[in-house]
């Protein structure tokens, strides 16, 4: 038998979700609305509103460097505070289903791997937006469903330590792997599943898996955890060639004079991390233009001068003049 107390927590517990229930809808209603709107005023209305809400909240993945720069032009340009949380795409996925199952709406819009977006629409945690600037990336950026949006693209290419391999020695194929002169010499990142089995698929099931485990069984392949990490490595000649180094990585430490170069066994497979507007964001208005600036000229332009490849269609990138697999 149930005591008193326990009834009464109960039937509290119960109305306060009755109570909550309806303001939930309402904050989801407000924000589709605004992220649905499309009117010619629609930028002077997000200014004005995001003016009022004076700040957003950003979970996102990407590196504290690059979301400075974004955070500090938007800041500049609109006068609206972006309160950033930190974490890897993981990280901040869990922390955003936590939340929801706590009733607990804090962020706005949210940016990582697209594999962590995914889970997001699947939990119907997100919010389609309208916007303009849509027109102005490539389609391949964009979801089939449309709730999130590829913001740049993470190129895996192939990093070698200059000082240590010649540039006339570089593998052309994956083949060219099996050569004595790799032994003890590859890395990959630990976490890079879709990479291989992209570059699995793209040989063929088969005959790629029978290839890599004659290239581990003849030369070795170092798995090691985060691609900052495998850069570094391959900076202080621990790998001297790093198979999954991201591009953008390999780039800058490439312009700050490391012993680093980089190049791509064709073709290049990207990964999209992607941004998503939260169905209850708490300031739609302020969210909404954030999720604009990220995708448009301005700040397309800034994650192309930080070695990133963008989306936007008019941008050019050493990393995307060739053939490109998004996975």
């Amino acid at each position: 038998m149930r005591s008193l107390p326990g009834i009464l927590h109960g039937s509290l517990a119960a109305l306060a979700l009755l109570l909550l229930a309806p303001c939930a809808l309402a904050q989801v209603s407000g924000v589709a609305e605004i992220a649905n709107y499309q009117g010619a005023d629609r930028e002077q209305r997000l200014i004005e509103g995001a003016k009022r809400e004076k700040e957003l909240t950003f979970y996102s993945s990407i590196p504290p460097d690059d979301i400075s720069a974004l955070v500090s032009a938007f800041d500049k340009k609109y006068g609206v505070k972006v309160k950033v949380w930190r974490a890897d795409s993981e990280g901040f996925l869990q922390r955003i289903l936590g939340e929801a199952r706590a009733r607990r709406f804090e962020v706005d819009v949210m940016a990582g791997s697209s594999s962590a977006l995914e889970p997001l629409y699947r939990e119907n945690l997100l919010q389609e937006v309208k916007s303009p600037k849509l027109a102005g990336i490539i389609p391949q950026a964009i979801a089939p469903h449309r709730q999130w949006v590829a913001v740049y693209l993470s190129t895996f290419v192939q990093a070698y330590n200059t000082e240590l391999v010649r540039k006339d020695s570089l593998p052309k194929t994956y083949y060219d792997l099996l050569r004595p002169q790799w032994k003890d010499k590859l890395g990959i990142e630990a976490e890079d599943f879709d990479w291989f089995a992209q570059v699995v698929m793209d040989i063929g099931e088969a005959q790629g898996l029978r290839l890599f485990r004659d290239i581990v069984a003849s030369n070795g392949i170092s798995v090691r955890k985060g691609h900052s990490l495998l850069t570094n490595l391959v900076v202080a000649g621990e790998v001297p060639l790093a198979l999954t180094a991201y591009g953008f990585l390999a780039e800058q430490a490439k312009r700050r004079g490391a012993p680093l170069d980089w190049f791509v066994i064709p073709p290049a497979i990207a990964r999209p991390t992607a941004e998503g507007l939260a169905r209850n964001a708490p300031h739609p208005h302020a969210a909404v233009l954030f999720f604009d600036f990220l995708i448009g000229e301005e700040g397309q332009q800034i994650l192309a001068s930080r070695q990133y490849v963008p989306v936007s269609r008019t941008i050019e990138t050493p990393l995307n003049k060739g053939p490109l697999q998004i996975i």
